[in-house]
């Protein structure tokens, strides 16, 4: 075993370290101390032995008796014997003791005893400075009247009171406010001089990113010159910048580095630049009349400057901190701790060339409504960390809210980094509960220049493209899949957004009503809506309503229709007496399970019949929640209202999904009725579509009845009603009163 590893492996062992430290350091502790005379008798006005010794208790515990022991009986015994050297060790043992007992019990983080944290400063502060100081002074003042010291030593005369008395105190107190701190960093040095490397960091992280070499150089020539005036011997030529003036105008450049170079550098270059002001007070305090006052007052700014100087320090570091780490915080997602848009838009700005990678999941969603939503958190953090061994230092994983993540990578071979990047994020395996879970990533991609002016309009149509990949199952690039189309298709379906939130808050929408003829003579009519366009036309639904959809605007627009239905049989109940309208629900107004609940009050408002309302339900996507749709249906049915199944036949699964539904009437879609005369395939489907009708007890309606083959057609299988152009087309809703249909008929 070598000697280093032996060091390592011995050295806080109390017959090592903690007791030769001690031996060694108090002698130069002591050169530290400055004393003067008062009225003829010793003070002191920096005392930095009792630091010395509280910094190792405070470092090495009782390990560090022995050599306190040691150190002091070698100082003592010398000059004062063995009898007055016991009571001077028992006198700075029971302060150093107790305070480091108490700072034990009372201060967490006993590891670190600089004022650096302002929720512990005070505490530290009464445990490192004013109970040894405290302590110290009184317990020596107890010894002096007791008589126990008979020979002067270093605070002899501190027993007579007043002046003097608190000269020495204020000595104390400024000894061990920067001493203990000072000999605690150097204690942690000699142990572990690699230290050295981890303080300067610290220093480099605490100094205002704003200062420059200019002010460095600018603030030293400063204090120099102030430290230099300070010292300079007095003498008759002396002017007032020799005195202790000089002593007040170094405080505003302390201040000024407080702020700006930190607290750990300020406690550094402020502590051996007060001992040296100290010691060499007699350069700017002349020995005059009121000699005992004036030193009296300097030695309270030294207390008072170095409580201010380390505050302001502490305050100025602690702020910059925070400001630093909010900072942090603003490009970091707080929930799933990734680095969010903002910080994506930094690193585009900071290189001129990036692909950007769009990762879709949207099973994630599903699986978040099912197993909450602290599964879709972990499910991206651990995928973010999964793919992030496989990036360069400078690429990173972006949260994006949703189920989405995106990426920045470099351009150098993206096309194959983003193949094998695919595969890599295929290779990923999710674990819930124990139980495995694989969703399909869609990926896309695109290759941008800094600035990303429009960056969200990008995620969009990379959002868009990412749904194509997940049907190819493949990569999908943005600029090979016409990015100008996709951009121009974006921008019409906003557009499209906006003149619907216009149409609803200005009703510019149009009802128009095609006739639904019965065999037996109970005709009803079929509420159809159409958008107001700007030059006075009319849009169809199928430009309209998709959109409508996918921006939640089809309950809205439902029940405005079903509203203006109600009021307009209202407002003609006497012309139109038993009049039935069929209205159109959207998917989203079915899954709704409010609907009931607010067509039975606008029935009641406007003194509707519920069985003269009949609501078309798209079998092809309205069974997206089967069981909400069902209950819906069942509770409007329970009303007296009819439901029908509208486009029956286009949708997936029709048949099965129909052995569960229970509903009054079912229209064969138009596809299957146009070629009943001419195709028997379609003849026999509609042939069994109403077998199967009648089985479940439902009635039939025929759409686009267009001639009278197929009418007769039709009505040859049985089915009960008739739409098309054959019976009659869409008019306006107005069109149907007597007055109305006179007029057109003229």
């Amino acid at each position: 075993m070598t000697i280093f590893s032996l060091y390592k492996k011995y050295k806080d062992r109390w017959w090592a370290l903690p007791l030769i430290l001690p031996i060694v350091l108090l002698p130069v502790a002591r050169l530290a101390t400055t004393y003067t005379q008062v009225q003829g008798n010793l003070v002191v006005l920096y005392y930095m032995p009792l630091a010395f010794l509280l910094s190792m208790m405070l470092f090495y515990g009782m390990a560090a008796v022995p050599g306190i022991v040691i150190a002091l009986f070698v100082h003592y015994y010398p000059s004062v014997g063995g009898y007055e050297a016991a009571v001077a060790i028992g006198h700075f043992l029971i302060p150093i003791t107790l305070s480091w007992g108490g700072y034990r019990v009372f201060v967490p983080r006993r590891n670190n005893v600089s004022y650096g944290d302002a929720r512990l400063m005070a505490q530290r502060m009464f445990w490192q400075m004013l109970c040894p100081a405290t302590i110290f002074l009184l317990l020596f003042q107890f010894a002096v009247y007791l008589g126990v010291y008979k020979t002067r030593f270093d605070l002899a005369g501190i027993s007579t009171p007043g002046i003097r008395s608190l000269i020495n105190y204020q000595g104390l107190l400024v000894g061990c406010l920067t001493g203990v701190p000072f000999c605690y960093l150097i204690i942690r040095i000699l142990r572990h001089p690699r230290y050295l490397r981890s303080l300067l960091a610290q220093i480099v992280g605490q100094i205002d990113r704003k200062v420059t070499v200019t002010e460095v150089i600018i603030w030293t020539a400063a204090t120099g010159a102030l430290l230099a005036l300070l010292l300079w011997p007095i003498n008759e030529n002396s002017t007032i910048f020799s005195t202790n003036y000089t002593l007040s105008l170094l405080m505003p450049v302390m201040l000024w580095g407080s702020m700006r170079f930190g607290y750990k550098l300020m406690s550094l270059i402020w502590t051996p630049v007060l001992i040296i002001a100290i010691h060499f007070f007699d350069s700017y305090i002349p020995r005059a009349q009121g000699y005992d006052i004036q030193l009296t007052i300097t030695t309270s700014s030294y207390l008072v400057f170095t409580f201010v100087v380390v505050y302001m320090a502490m305050l100025a570091t602690r702020q910059r901190e925070s400001n630093t780490r909010a900072r942090r915080l603003a490009f970091l997602d707080p929930v799933v701790h990734i680095p969010n848009l903002r910080a994506l838009n930094r690193a585009l700005g900071k290189n001129p060339w990036s692909v950007l990678c769009f990762l879709r999941i949207p099973e994630l969603e599903v699986l978040g409504r099912n197993y909450g939503v602290l599964l879709r958190i972990q499910y991206k953090q651990k995928l973010a960390a999964w793919i992030h061994d496989y990036l360069q230092p400078d690429e990173c994983v972006y949260q994006l809210s949703g189920h989405d993540l995106v990426l920045r990578l470099n351009t150098e071979l993206h096309q194959s980094r983003i193949d094998e990047l695919d595969l890599h994020i295929k290779r990923f395996r999710f674990v819930w509960d124990g139980m495995p879970l694989q969703p399909q990533v869609g990926v896309s991609y695109c290759y941008v220049r800094s600035p990303v002016v429009h960056l969200y309009l990008l995620l969009g149509e990379l959002s868009t493209i990412a749904d194509l990949s997940l049907a190819t199952n493949h990569p999908e690039n943005l600029q090979q899949r016409g990015a100008i189309n996709l951009q121009r298709g974006l921008k019409d379906k906003v557009a499209m957004m906006n003149r619907l939130q216009r149409a609803l808050e200005k009703d510019e929408f149009t009802l128009l009503a095609q006739p639904v003829k019965g065999i037996r003579g109970d005709d009803y009519h079929e509420v159809l809506l159409r958008l107001q366009n700007d030059d006075a036309g009319l849009i169809a639904p199928d430009e309209f309503l998709p959109v409508a959809q996918e921006f939640g605007l089809s309950s809205r627009i439902d029940l405005l229709v079903l509203e203006k239905t109600l009021q307009f049989m209202a407002d003609n109940r006497e012309s139109l007496p038993g009049q039935r309208f069929a209205i159109n629900l959207s998917p989203s107004s079915v899954c709704r399970a409010q609907l009931p609940l607010e067509v039975s009050r606008m029935l009641e408002t406007y003194g509707i019949e519920s069985w003269q309302l009949i609501f078309e339900i798209t079998e092809s996507s309205s069974f997206g929640n089967a069981g909400l749709a069902m209950q819906t249906m069942n509770h409007l049915q329970e009303m007296g209202c009819r439901v029908a199944i509208d486009d029956f036949g286009t949708g997936y699964a029709s048949y099965a999904r129909l052995k569960s539904v229970d509903a009054d009437i079912l229209k064969i879609d138009g596809s299957f009725i146009r070629n009943i005369v001419s195709n028997s395939l379609d003849y026999q489907i509609v042939a069994s579509i109403c077998h199967l009708a009648r089985m479940k007890k439902m009635l039939v309606v025929a759409e686009y009845v267009e001639s009278e083959e197929i009418r007769c057609a039709a009505e040859a299988l049985g089915i009960d009603y008739f739409q098309g152009y054959l019976i009659g087309k869409p008019v306006r809703l107005e069109s149907l009163l007597p007055q109305q249909a006179l007029a057109t008929s003229a």
